[in-house]
Parts: C-alpha cells; sequence; structure tokens
C-alpha cells in the first residue's frame, strides 16, 4: 500500500550556503518543493530563489524580519505592510500565482499568535494564498535528529505538509538520505498542499480565520 501524500516546504531562506545544496537534491531526486522566503535574507540573494522558481519550485511569502509572528506584533497596516507587503514587492515576478505567504510559527506551533487582525485584512485585500503546516520535525533545533521526528511525522495516513529550514545549521545535509527512506516508504511526493493545510485561499477564508489571530495588540 502507498504512504501518505507528503508536500516539502523550506522556510526562513535563502541562505547562499545551504540554499544550492538543497536545491541540487531536490533536482537530482526530481522533486519539486515551495519555499517560505524571508525578505531581508532575499534581498542579498535574490538569484537563489531566482534558480529556485526556474526550476519549477514554488515561491513563498515568510515575512521579511522572522522576528516574532504577527499576532504578537502591533495590529496596524504599517507592520502588516512592512512585515508582508515589503517581501511581496521584492519577490515579484517570482510569486506563485496565488500569493503564498506563511505565517511564523514561533516553533512550528498553530493558533492565534500566528496573525494580527490587520495581517488578515492585508492578506485577503491583496487575494493571499495562507499556507500552515502539519509536520514540524525541529531540524531548526535538532540538526542531528530531526529525520527520524520527520519520518514519524510522516507516516500518514493523512497528506502531510511538512516544514524544513534551509538554514546553516548542518540539518540539510541529511536531506537526501531522508528523502530516500521516505522514498522507500512509499511516500508520494507531491508539490500541492493538503487543503486543511490552506485556510485561506486568494483572499477568501475556507472557514473562520479567529484561530489563527490575535486582534488588537499594542
Amino acid at each position: 500500500m502507498a504512504g501518505p501524500a507528503v508536500t516539502l516546504t523550506f522556510d526562513n531562506g535563502p541562505e547562499p550556503e545551504v540554499t544550492p545544496g538543497v536545491l541540487d537534491v531536490l533536482r537530482q531526486r526530481g522533486l519539486l518543493a515551495t519555499f517560505f522566503v524571508l525578505g531581508h535574507k532575499l534581498a542579498g540573494n535574490r538569484a537563489l530563489a531566482e534558480r529556485a522558481h526556474a526550476e519549477g519550485h514554488w515561491i513563498g511569502n515568510h515575512t521579511w524580519s522572522h522576528a516574532q509572528p504577527l499576532g504578537q506584533l502591533p495590529d496596524d497596516p504599517a507592520t502588516a505592510e512592512a512585515e508582508i507587503g515589503r517581501t511581496q514587492a521584492l519577490i515579484g515576478d517570482l510569486s506563485h500565482p496565488d500569493r503564498l505567504f506563511r505565517p511564523v510559527g514561533g516553533g512550528g506551533v498553530l493558533g492565534p499568535h500566528l496573525l494580527s487582525g490587520a495581517a488578515l485584512d492585508h492578506l485577503a485585500r491583496e487575494r493571499f494564498t495562507c499556507v500552515t503546516w502539519s509536520a514540524v520535525p525541529g531540524d531548526f533545533r535538532d540538526p542531528g535528529g530531526w529525520p527520524e521526528t520527520a519520518l514519524a511525522q510522516c507516516r500518514g495516513p493523512d497528506p502531510v505538509l511538512l516544514v524544513l529550514h534551509d538554514l546553516p545549521n548542518g540539518a540539510m545535509r541529511q536531506l537526501d538520505r531522508f528523502l530516500g527512506r521516505l522514498a522507500d516508504a512509499e511516500a508520494r511526493f507531491v508539490q500541492d498542499f493538503p487543503e486543511r493545510c490552506v485556510p485561506m485561499r486568494r483572499g477568501v477564508a475556507r472557514a473562520t480565520m479567529d484561530a489563527y489571530v490575535t486582534r488588537g495588540t499594542a
């Protein structure tokens, strides 16, 4: 019996010491992923995002600074524009048609800290697609042990949206072997996102967004 569908995503790049190697592995294995980039890193490394885009990967917005989840920042249009709008402007023609946005989770936890009211308004007005996650194995804090955690999280049977990070901590040295183990477990690699991880598509919420929003942060 085939394993679950696994969607690969990479957050917090692009990183010149890491992202090229990640792209090499994906190309060698014939896999497509989504890179949710940080604006302040993209500003100096746009060529890496251009390469990813040219090789068929999707480019998404993961805020400018990644300083804090947006629900913990001032709930005002200026902050939303500085974190989301400024990054999207830099992504420019590399953007997916759905204008993909992933909120900062602060460790992979889902909750009302993800968005402010102003951020939600910005996403709706600018017709963004908000993408969350279902598996965060913690490669950013456990560069040696994350593959075992990830394999356990990818057992299914439901589709899995996996969050990895192209960060310079050594974790991605294990990417190729990890993907091989997933393939051996008959995982099916897809680029589309599971519906349960897309609470807003092109500015329209599938249901209430209250579970992801903190309103009125001072």
